[in-house]
């Protein structure tokens, strides 16, 4: 089997819009509008559940009347194509699979037009027709560019560009790579950093009039030039009290930007820090650090000028918290059944407990932990509710490894 299989192209149209992980460009932040303010009791209702997909925590994205997400069946990662309804459609091998800690899959598909861009937990990457479910290309993009592994593979949600797709190899060649998404061929490597790729989905940002990838790997936060891949900057991680050198420090948390400024935090008693870019656009240097909001892959979400999310406190247990943006002061800590994943839409806070499956709705200020509304999702096979929640025309869309579960959450 070639490393690089082409089948015959299509026509690809620029300027499309894009669904991906984290919601619009990765913040978490939902822009939809008209949602329930508060649920009933039992939770808001169930339009339909799925329980044919095998186990992964990927989240979903979205074509124009799909559902796209990945899982791991066997020896291989798998791309499943829902209907609107929740019924399937059709099912697709995307590559190979994660063969040791946790091997479910995790890459949550981008989608663009009829196209859907995903990665397998070991890097090898697919570009499928969202319509046929037929490979348009592959590439094993972390075997063919001497990419590394942390010791849960790869978990990257992939980043288009224009006519560009990045990808986060790491290792002693290069941190990130750039592919034409019509064809899958090489545009350029970055340098090396000679570090191991995160569990992390980069952001795409534009900075001192240039466009910048900002990415976390296991040992640093940094930017690399859409242009042409030339490494901007980059900042060490904090390493926690106990920090054995020996040890990877283990990275999941897509970064926040706003004005200049990006929060990295990690989980395991590194904490969070906030790092501020040169007016050049050259270097970077933290601001502040903060011991609150140590999150361990839930995510954050920025909200009017407040970062919420939930720590670590050990792997079984966490708090949610509220720190500032600008100084990261605390403004609230508070524990509500477990730590989990957090998305935002119009001012309201969407807590997924890990451990359990609860739904929080909570309002989102810095003045208190104001929960409106829970309950507790039940379906699914065993193990961590771990993938995020996503917002999509009035339904909120919850995943627990095998079952997905569509709640109509709007106003009425």
């Amino acid at each position: 089997m070639p490393l690089l299989m082409l089948v015959s192209l299509p026509i690809f149209v620029q300027a499309q819009a894009t669904s991906e992980w984290r919601e619009a460009n990765r913040t978490g932040v939902s822009a939809e509008t008209g949602l329930l303010k508060s649920w009933p009791a039992t939770g808001p209702a169930l339009l339909w559940s799925n329980t044919e997909l095998s186990n992964g925590y990927a989240s979903v994205s979205f074509g124009k009347s799909t559902i796209y997400t990945t899982g791991t069946k066997d020896s291989v990662d798998v791309l499943y194509a829902l209907g609107l309804d929740g019924r399937m459609l059709w099912q697709t091998v995307i590559g190979r699979a994660w063969n040791e800690s946790f091997p479910d899959s995790r890459a949550t598909p981008t989608v663009e037009g009829n196209f859907v861009y995903t990665s397998s937990g070991y890097g090898d990457l697919a570009c499928i027709d969202g319509t046929t479910g037929k490979a348009v290309w592959s590439y094993k993009a972390s075997e063919l560019n001497k990419g590394t592994y942390g010791k849960w593979g790869i978990a990257e949600s992939l980043l288009l560009d224009g006519n560009k797709l990045y990808f986060s190899p790491g290792g002693p060649e290069t941190m990130t790579i750039a592919l034409d998404k019509t064809t899958g061929n090489l545009l350029w490597k970055s340098a090396s950093l000679n570090d191991k790729p995160g569990y992390v989905s980069p952001i795409l940002i534009e900075y001192a009039g240039k466009k910048c990838i900002v990415n976390v790997s296991l040992g640093h936060v940094y930017a690399v030039d859409a242009a042409n891949g030339d490494i901007l900057w980059k900042v060490d991680h904090i390493r926690p009290p106990s920090y054995n050198p020996s040890w990877d420090l283990i990275k999941c948390v897509t970064p926040l930007y706003h004005d200049g400024m990006v929060y990295a935090t990690g989980g395991y008693n590194t904490g969070g820090m906030m790092i501020k870019i040169a007016g050049d656009g050259k270097s970077a240097a933290v601001a502040w650090t903060d011991t609150v909001l140590d999150v361990h892959h839930g995510g954050a979400v920025l909200v009017n000028g407040f970062i919420y999310g939930s720590n670590w406190l050990n792997n079984s247990t966490g708090n949610w918290c509220c720190i500032e943006w600008e100084t990261g002061k605390k403004r609230w800590e508070e524990h509500w059944n477990c730590k989990g994943a957090i998305i935002s839409a119009e001012g309201m806070l969407y807590l997924y407990d890990e451990k359990k499956g609860n739904v929080g709705l909570v309002k989102a200020t810095p003045e208190k932990f104001d929960l409106v509304s829970s309950f507790q999702v039940t379906q699914g096979a065993s193990g961590p509710f771990w993938a995020h929640p996503v917002i999509r025309n009035g339904v909120l869309y919850l995943r627990h490894n095998n079952a997905l579960m569509a709640y109509d959450i709007k106003q009425r």
